[in-house]
């Protein structure tokens, strides 16, 4: 629902300036501004300043005015599959390898094309705007289809080339997959809002060649390694049995173990593991409710910190979380490091934030481009309306963001200045015609889950 106190007010000149109540600009870390304006020109930053100062600066400029708001860098979810939010609920409280290969895979062979990738992609792009998101990084098929969507909606995305040694609708093999992913990257390297990962999907689908191809594009390429790892105790070991080894001994072997790693869930770590971590400046993308959910593990946050580890957040794929909500992840990562750990001062509310936003962005190779407000950096920014009952009365800014606001809270997003979200509306994307084509998508799926029971009954017989 619009703001009514917001006031925004269009005049001449190239600059744009947003007031509110607090700016948090997560560098340095701690800092709450109050009544404070950035400073907007184009796609990036140009300052960040008082709102005196502002006015005496720039008197003729627009100004939009959020009164009771917070205002903050964009939230960044470094671990999705997008298109999986068509397969919300579709198969839920199963153990990990049930729900994959009776129930995900499955429905996935049968529909997964540009059509189900575009409107999944389209779908989860509305919801993360929503909830204050203005950067993913996605692994999934057809990445050609989810590259049109953020582009046709002004989101920005790090776009994983999946590599699996299974043949699906998208390529046949490995050569298939590098190939085809290689020359999107080339064909969309100039775009400002697209990036790109090198997604090799967990070490038990991947052989020791592929890996090895992998460790040489990555350098070759100058492309991050974003890849599912020790999500669970099997994968440790089907490792041993297969290989002989530990997955981190395999992709050290590699030359894997590195800066340039993103290793999503990381649930089955022991301290020589972190330690190792530590070492090779490996990044971490925890993604708590995911794990929680599956059953999977969970991450040890506060050793990983502890070891000066760069530790994200993401939300996984909604078939297995079932949301985007990256502020409900943060929420929970942050409590359950309090618990697990038995110390109320393992993680504090400035540390969550920093999950969610810088060291996503330092994950995911776009340090220096987002995650804080920052005179230089691109205009990714997001509001949150603080006035609501559940964040009142306000003592502290960002214990409150991270304790108890709501991702419906959030009303403004903006992406390299372009304002995605104006008051709780979407102004890129036909929220209507997208909840028409998730409903398609869900009577399609309906027709094969019934088709799948007919089945297993008659096999029974």
């Amino acid at each position: 629902m619009r703001n009514p106190n917001a006031r925004s007010e269009r005049r001449s000149g190239g600059v744009t300036l947003i007031h509110a109540r607090y700016t948090v600009p997560v560098r340095p870390q701690g800092v709450v501004h109050e009544n404070y304006c950035v400073a907007i020109e184009g796609d990036l930053i140009l300052d960040v300043l008082p709102l005196a100062d502002a006015r005496r600066r720039w008197p003729d400029q627009e100004i939009i005015s959020l009164p009771e708001h917070v205002l903050l860098p964009g939230l960044v979810n470094a671990h999705t599959h997008t298109p999986m939010t068509l397969l919300r609920g579709y198969a839920d409280d199963m153990e990990l390898p049930v729900w994959l290969k009776e129930h995900i895979w499955p429905a996935e062979r049968k529909f997964v094309g540009p059509e189900f990738v575009a409107d999944g992609t389209r779908l989860a792009v509305a919801e993360m705007i929503r909830s204050g998101t203005t950067c993913f990084n996605d692994m999934y098929f057809f990445p050609d289809a989810t590259i049109d969507v953020c582009l046709e909606t002004g989101m920005r995305a790090s776009i994983g080339i999946t590599i699996i040694e299974i043949e699906t609708a998208w390529a046949s093999d490995v050569d298939s997959y590098i190939e085809k992913g290689l020359r999107l990257q080339q064909q969309w390297k100039s775009q400002p809002l697209v990036s790109f990962t090198l997604s090799p999907h967990a070490p038990y689908t991947v052989s020791d060649e592929t890996l090895s191809r992998v460790s040489h594009l990555s350098a070759e390429w100058g492309l991050p390694v974003h890849m599912h790892l020790l999500e669970t105790e099997w994968e440790i070991k089907q490792s041993h049995q297969q290989h002989d080894l530990h997955p981190l001994n395999r992709l050290e072997q590699h030359g894997l173990l590195n800066s340039s790693l993103q290793a999503v869930h990381m649930t089955q770590l022991s301290s020589d593991d972190i330690a190792r971590l530590a070492k090779s400046g490996v990044n971490v993308v925890h993604c708590p409710q995911s794990n929680l959910k599956l059953a999977s593990g969970i991450c040890p946050l506060t050793e990983l910190w502890k070891a000066g580890i760069n530790v994200a957040l993401g939300t996984d794929g909604a078939a297995a979380n079932n949301d985007l909500d990256l502020l409900a992840e943060a929420q929970t990562a942050g409590l359950l490091a309090k618990g697990i750990s038995g110390d109320a001062k393992a993680v504090n509310a400035n540390q969550v934030l920093d999950m969610m936003t810088i060291n996503g962005a330092r994950a995911l190779g776009l340090g220096e481009r987002t995650g804080s407000i920052e005179p230089g950096k691109q205009a990714d920014l997001c509001a949150l309306d603080l006035s609501a009952p559940e964040t009142q009365p306000l003592h502290h800014v960002v214990s409150q963001l991270i304790y108890a606001a709501s991702r419906r809270q959030f009303t403004d997003v903006w992406v390299a200045g372009k304002r995605l979200l104006d008051g709780g509306r979407l102004t890129t994307i036909d929220l209507d015609s997208v909840i028409r084509s998730a409903r398609k998508w869900q009577s399609r799926l309906a027709g094969l889950e019934a088709e799948t029971e007919t089945e297993v009954k008659e096999l029974a017989l």
